[in-house]
């Protein structure tokens, strides 16, 4: 057995250096700044205390500094995988009882499972079923739903729902009740952070800082947010205004936790654990695979499901809950200049010292400030121009974004992830069960054969060339033999039919049987039917079948050889 195959730190250790050691302490410090707030941000999301947030950033960073193979991906809390937990976790637990955070551990646990069971079966290939377009408006209605979830921390008040006319309705009921206090916290965090991300950097470049410190300088934004508005809380005592705070958060480091085998609660928490495992992949592999291909490195994607895996079982064994590949986090680790996982080692070690000597600083941290960075982090998912381009581009693949879009935010996560999906396939059954069929002709002067309705080209009045631009399989075979019988209908002059196989790259057996019905209608008709430019695997194929005794004429290697011969 290959041990760098499933232990990728075997390959990077070996070539490690102090160098690499400098840059790799170096990140981990930016990296620790950015993650102790947003991890306790992402716990309060996932409706679990803020200190679990920083339990999910311990284990899961050394778990995967063993078995990941992205060199700059961190991994930890992310705020729609954190949604999608609490929308599964809430509707079998009450949010902050002890059953609640139970039922996060197994989320965790059989996440950790379907991914790492993934990567040993080599099916990371899966994610593929999940269009971009579906990804896109999936994420994009989460942050709009994260976002206004986060309002009644904003406001100081109560609201409950896991789709948008639940929310909507529950703070319009309860607007009145806002604290004025609160909201002046959180919108001075929010418009902070805002400056931050669009004016400071420009205008500390402009005073001619590093590049590099002002990169660091922007980066750790949440942490003054937080530091600055923890201090005024407790200096004005503003907690006994109304303003929700914190309060005490367990010191130490989380002992071992052991999910609980409940084969009922495992059987209502299973299709959430799927989901989560397949969005959390596809999110963790995107960035992976954008930040490595910036330094011409490549990550594996069936490790990376074993990587992913064990960071998960990592997080259930430790108090933690279901995690993945973040983007912020990781392009501020690329950014800092983290060379090998062993920075998200570090980082973890830093999030530990957290854990075990600064939890009492965060007794008056404001909730009104982690929903600030919260909503402040969703930004950047909410990409209303893709909408508009996919609209441009494809009116099919708008239709399943459009309807993930609404279904999310209509009913919930789940069902909006789901409705994607079976849109996507739907429309895909739709779209290859029609394939474009050509009449094609020759170029003038060439050996090239084009659409005659979009070229001029040269054709043959007894022989009829027809270009299939799709693979052939049950849901279409159907239809190929009514457009080449309506064809026939209209070409009764015809004496051959050509098939140009150029375009396809599998023939299935239902199809295998329509082209033989084909060849058997065309040949009482007095056509003889061909085929040219079949490929080598497809040929390989056919040659199994009866296909090729029946056949009234024969195989040509080109469409010019065969329009040569007739």
């Amino acid at each position: 057995m290959n041990l760098a195959r499933y232990l990728p730190f075997l390959q990077w250790a070996r070539t490690y250096n102090p160098n690499a050691l400098g840059n790799d302490l170096m990140a981990s410090v930016i990296v620790t700044i950015l993650l102790i707030p947003q991890s306790l941000a992402y716990a309060m999301l996932a409706g679990l205390p803020p200190v679990v947030g920083l339990y999910a950033s311990i284990g899961p960073l050394l778990a995967y500094t063993v078995f990941g193979t992205s060199r700059t991906l961190s991994v930890g809390p992310v705020a729609v995988v954190s949604l999608m937990t609490a929308a599964a976790v809430s509707q079998i637990a009450t949010p902050g009882s002890p059953e609640y955070a139970a039922a996060a551990l197994i989320l965790a646990f059989l996440s950790g499972l379907f991914l790492l069971l993934s990567g040993v079966l080599r099916l990371g290939f899966l994610a593929n079923l999940l269009s971009h377009p579906v990804i896109s408006g999936f994420i994009t209605a989460s942050g709009i739903l994260i976002a206004i979830s986060q309002l009644k921390h904003l406001l100081g008040i109560e609201a409950h729902g896991h789709s948008l006319p639940e929310l909507l309705s529950s703070l319009t009921q309860n607007i009145a009740q806002f604290n004025a206090v609160t909201l002046a916290i959180g919108l001075g965090v929010i418009s902070f952070l805002l400056y931050t991300r669009s004016y400071l950097k420009p205008w500390l470049v402009s005073m001619g800082l590093p590049t590099g410190l002002v990169g660091a300088i922007t980066k750790v934004g949440p942490a003054v947010a937080v530091i600055g508005s923890t201090a005024a809380v407790a200096w004005w005592g503003l907690d006994q205004k109304g303003v929700n705070v914190v309060g005490n958060i367990p010191q130490g480091l989380p002992g071992l936790t052991m999910p609980a085998f409940d084969s009922t609660l495992w059987q209502k928490l299973l299709p959430a654990a799927l989901l989560i495992s397949v969005i959390g992949f596809v999110e963790s592999v995107s960035v992976g695979q954008t930040l490595a291909a910036k330094r011409r490195q490549r990550i594996d994607p069936d490790q990376e499901l074993i990587g992913l895996g064990s960071a998960n079982l990592a997080s259930a064994f430790s108090g933690g809950f279901p995690v993945t590949g973040g983007f912020s986090r990781s392009v501020v680790n690329y950014d800092a200049g983290a060379q090998t996982p062993l920075a998200g080692a570090f980082a973890a070690a830093g999030i530990a010292l957290a854990a075990l000597y600064l939890t009492a600083l965060f007794q008056f941290l404001p909730i009104a400030t982690l929903a600030a960075t919260i909503i402040v982090a969703v930004l950047t998912l909410v990409d209303i121009p893709a909408i508009r381009r996919t609209w441009n581009y494809s009116k099919s693949d708008f239709i399943a974004m459009l309807l993930t879009i609404v279904v999310t935010l209509g009913i919930g996560v789940e069902t909006g992830v789901i409705t994607g999906v079976l849109a996507s396939l739907l429309l895909h059954l739709w779209r290859t069960s029609r394939p474009h069929i050509a009449v094609v002709g020759r170029v003038p002067g060439t050996e090239h054969f084009r659409n005659i309705n979009r070229h001029n080209v040269e054709t043959t009045d007894h022989v009829l060339s027809v270009r299939i631009d799709e693979s052939l399989y049950f849901a279409n075979a159907r239809y190929l033999e009514d457009s080449v019988y309506q064809l026939i209908a209209e070409n009764t002059h015809v004496e051959h039919v050509v098939l140009m196989c150029s375009a396809i790259n599998e023939i299935d057996g239902s199809a295998v049987e329509s082209l033989e019905a084909i060849n058997q209608h065309l040949k009482e008709s007095g056509v003889t039917l061909h085929l040219s430019e079949v490929k080598g695997p497809v040929m390989d194929r056919l040659k199994r079948s009866h296909l090729l005794e029946l056949l009234s004429g024969q195989v040509y290697l080109s469409q010019h050889e065969a329009i040569a011969a007739l």
